[in-house]
């Protein structure tokens, strides 16, 4: 009888023991992808982007996209449902400070590894990582380097304020021989002051926020340590041109029309101009450059291209963890597979990451180029001007005063309007 017991308890055992060796060995839940989408525009190719993953992977990846202007409603809405997305847009200091409870810390993820700039990575007031970017703009002076060649210079010549300086200079010099000048019109009138008043206000803001340490929000003053630097660039705009400087403020210029039919040199602008200029104005791709904001600022041999972004991606820190583990897997896989970054640079040109696949827009492709060879981003500190129209109003206004009649006295006008329009508006909307 003690045997016949000994030989049932030893049964027993092993029967528990396999028992247990299987649940131990049983798989993992397997975790799925929810991504609400920012950008209508990508969402035929971001559906892509979930069959791809999903033929190759076997994860369920749902991309749903919001519609045009109703991101933030849709998000909330979203946030509320028992199954809420693991993959969402944080895309500002103000979506930190509204959504940064949410975010997981990415900081030492896997995606993060990736990155090939930390210049859009927007952090809460302690330190977290909450979201970053995944796609971004960029603007800067756009060159024509077959125009460039003719006038006897490579863009290779160009490093810094006093080399774009003097090959500017000479073009202007020599415009009636060469047939052609060194700077589009600068045209003040509404179609395009906002190049001057907004992106190229970026020398001035940019390099303060960075000797702050970077903006998190509007400061209720700036100080126009950096207004010497616009002017510099301003001045080589509208005195190496064919147009007067005192004909600007009515503006009526076309500066991509004289641009695309090779009447200038050099043009500021942004990516966005791709397309035009390689398919209205039928330009090579292969004689188009984009330079960063040269004005003389020490150390600007090192300086990218001005670029932005407010598609930046956050992981719900409230998913189940197989969900987390599966997004983070998913975004990798976006920024590093052959396939995802082909669709990825498709749908978005650019994107910050160490394996991005070339896009066909050669200004993004040379954002990436700057940022690999460790050049910094001109981050885009002008997104912190307040009341913006306004500010940029009065600066509009007296820049045309400056233009009219160039001096110091004019001049001081738009430091004025820089400074204490910054101060006056900041006072207005944090009364």
């Amino acid at each position: 009888m003690k045997k016949v017991l000994t030989i049932m308890l030893v049964a027993l055992i092993a029967l528990t023991t396999v028992f247990a060796q299987g649940a131990s060995e049983a798989p993992a839940k397997q975790g799925s992808v929810y991504w609400l989408n920012f950008k209508p525009e990508s969402d035929s190719v971001l559906q892509e982007v979930a069959k791809a993953y999903k033929a190759e992977t076997g994860v369920d990846v749902k991309v749903v996209t919001a519609a045009s202007g109703t991101y933030n409603e849709t998000l909330t809405a979203e946030m509320d449902k028992s199954n809420p997305p693991t993959l969402f847009v944080v895309g500002n200091q103000g979506a930190v400070d509204s959504w940064g409870d949410f975010c997981l810390d990415l900081r030492g993820t896997a995606i993060e590894a990736e990155l090939s700039t930390d210049a859009y990575n927007l952090y809460d007031k302690n330190g977290k990582l909450c979201s970053i970017g995944y796609t971004y703009e960029c603007f800067g002076i756009i060159v024509n380097k077959a125009l460039l060649a003719k006038a006897g210079y490579s863009i290779d010549q160009i490093k810094d304020f006093a080399s774009l300086k003097a090959i500017a200079e000479d073009i202007h010099a020599r415009s009636k021989t060469l047939g052609f000048d060194a700077f589009t019109s600068s045209g003040m009138d509404g179609s395009s002051s906002w190049r001057f008043s907004g992106h190229l206000a970026n020398v001035a803001l940019f390099y303060e926020s960075r000797d702050a340490g970077g903006w998190t929000a509007t400061p209720a003053t700036i100080s126009g340590k950096y207004l010497p630097n616009f002017k510099n660039i301003w001045d080589l705009y509208i005195n190496n041109s064919a147009y007067a400087p005192n004909s600007l403020a009515t503006g009526g210029y076309d500066a991509e029309a004289e641009f695309g039919k090779g009447q200038a040199v050099f043009y500021q602008n942004g990516n966005w101009e791709f397309d035009a200029l390689t398919g209205k104005y039928g330009m090579n791709p292969a004689d188009l450059a984009m330079i960063p904001f040269y004005a003389g600022v020490p150390g600007e041999e090192k300086a990218g291209l001005n670029c932005g972004t407010e598609g930046c991606w956050a992981i719900n820190a409230e998913a189940a963890q197989e969900d987390i583990d599966a997004t983070m897997d998913f975004m990798v896989w976006m920024v590093t597979s052959e396939t995802g970054t082909k669709l990825l640079a498709q749908t978005f040109g650019a994107i910050p990451y160490k394996k991005a696949a070339p896009s066909n827009n050669v200004f993004l492709d040379q954002a990436n180029e700057y940022n690999k060879n460790g050049c910094y981003v001109m981050t885009w500190a002008f997104n912190y001007t307040p009341a913006v129209d306004d500010w940029r109003a009065g600066v509009v206004s007296a820049m045309n005063q400056y233009d009219n009649a160039p001096s110091d006295a004019t001049w001081k006008g738009v430091e004025t309007a820089f400074v204490q329009g910054w101060a006056n508006h900041y006072a207005k909307n944090n009364q």
